[in-house]
């Protein structure tokens, strides 16, 4: 896997020699233990283990939740306090699924951004990185869905404002909106729709992610010097990896109980924390929440939907020239749409030569001012949809299109990069000294 020349699984009893004539099992497990990787890998490299104890956490919590679990209008919110009250650890267990999803959240965030940093989208890896932004769609799926089903008020109305985003669609809206629902509205054959839905997705984001895993094992891992592995020999090769067992092994397993120190800390001590209160109330159609909030993942999106309404200057001009196809509400999901579809096209985007952000002195600016646009956006779509924070929603819309449509295309014509080093074996060796004991 990745070209990098190294030493391969060899058996040597004949029971190893059998087995692996008929099945290699053996050898995967041992080439994916044992591949070359960059040295100089740093500690934003270990929210991957962090993800993927996250997804297996969703799904077996998930699994047991769902033996509890009544997905009928009548009794999903009751079967919700059952679990809360009488199985033995459902309190335990539904905390951890709920702010496991958070954990999820926070960890991809931080995966997503580091990628954008150290140019981990550049060729030749940018299927890797598209297969994870659709991992990062079913993620939103299966999170806003798993959010309807404790059927609270946050819950049932959540799921009337987003379904009803579809229905803004022209032409084609109306029947995706009543096929999501079951019907004109939300109702039980909704909760049943999106039960079945967030079951089935864990498991088909655990496949992409083999695929994902798969796809940047093909290419090699990139590193923070944006520099390839050398191929030319083993030797050489030797210079600038170590395998991955035990090194990052064990240096993600520290990292990961790290983070689980904190994690079952908010899940012990304030599980709620995250949470709205609304939600511990039972879903009722005929009382509208002053105020629907999604989870604190969905608010940079939901800030950019809301952003664009009827009275700003782009949304006037596209709706005249549609001839009023193109209504506010329409344009807003278009925005939200979009601002995820910008991450994506991220490696066609990016003109720079250089993939590393590290020797980009303008684009670290740049960068930075997106990281607080994020931030910004997420308080935003915190906030009621009025002045000023419309007002600042719209700005930090803005910018999140032109960081990805103008900045970066442009950064790659005027920017002067630094050099970046010749070898990974010459960055190591610049920041831990020659002769380090990882060598």
């Amino acid at each position: 896997m990745s070209g990098i020349p190294h030493d391969h699984y060899e058996p040597k009893t004949g029971i190893e020699k059998w087995l692996h004539a008929r099945l290699p099992v053996v050898g995967l497990v041992y080439d994916t233990l044992f591949i070359p990787t960059p040295k100089n890998l740093n500690w934003w490299w270990i929210w991957g283990i962090v993800l993927a104890f996250c997804l297996a956490m969703q799904i077996v919590t998930g699994i047991v939740l769902v033996m509890h679990y009544t997905p009928h209008v009548d009794y999903a919110f009751a079967s919700v306090e059952h679990i809360m009250r009488d199985v033995n650890g459902g309190h335990m267990l539904r905390y951890l699924h709920a702010n496991g999803a958070s954990l999820f959240f926070f960890a991809v965030y931080i995966h997503i951004f580091r990628g954008l940093f150290y140019g981990s989208y550049k060729a030749p890896r940018e299927v890797t990185w598209i297969i994870g932004m659709i991992i990062y769609l079913l993620m939103m799926a299966t999170g806003f869905m798993g959010y309807v089903l404790p059927w609270g008020q946050m819950s049932f109305w959540g799921a009337t404002v987003i379904t009803g985003l579809f229905g803004a669609i022209p032409l084609i809206g109306e029947p995706i909106q009543t096929w999501l629902l079951g019907g004109p509205a939300v109702d039980n054959a909704t909760l049943n729709r999106f039960f079945s839905l967030h079951y089935l997705l864990p498991f088909v984001i655990a496949g992409l992610v083999i695929v994902h895993i798969w796809a940047f094992h093909s290419t090699g891992n990139n590193n923070p010097t944006g520099v390839d592995v050398r191929k030319g020999s083993k030797a050489e090769a030797e210079k600038d990896t170590l395998p991955f067992w035990p090194y990052f092994v064990i240096k993600d397993l520290f990292a990961l109980g790290v983070v689980l120190i904190v994690f079952f800390a908010i899940v012990g001590f304030m599980p709620n924390y995250l949470g709205h209160p609304d939600n511990y109330i039972e879903a009722n159609p005929l009382a509208t929440p002053a105020h629907i909030v999604p989870e604190w993942y969905f608010l940079p999106f939901y800030a950019i939907l809301r952003a664009f309404t009827a009275d700003v200057w782009i949304v006037m001009f596209a709706n005249f020239i549609t001839g009023g196809i193109v209504t506010a509400k329409f344009f807003g999901v278009l925005a939200m749409f979009g601002a995820i579809a910008v991450m994506a096209l991220v490696p066609w985007l990016d003109t720079s030569s250089v993939r590393s952000g590290r020797y980009r002195p303008m684009f670290k600016w740049w960068y930075a001012l997106l990281l607080i646009d994020f931030v910004v956006l997420m308080w935003c779509g915190a906030m009621p949809a009025e002045p000023p924070y419309s007002t600042i929603s719209l700005i930090g819309s803005a910018y999140w299109f032109a960081y990805f449509l103008v900045i970066l295309p442009l950064l790659g014509v005027i920017e002067k990069p630094k050099t970046p080093p010749a070898t990974i074996e010459e960055d190591f060796e610049a920041h831990y000294g020659k002769g380090h004991p990882a060598e």
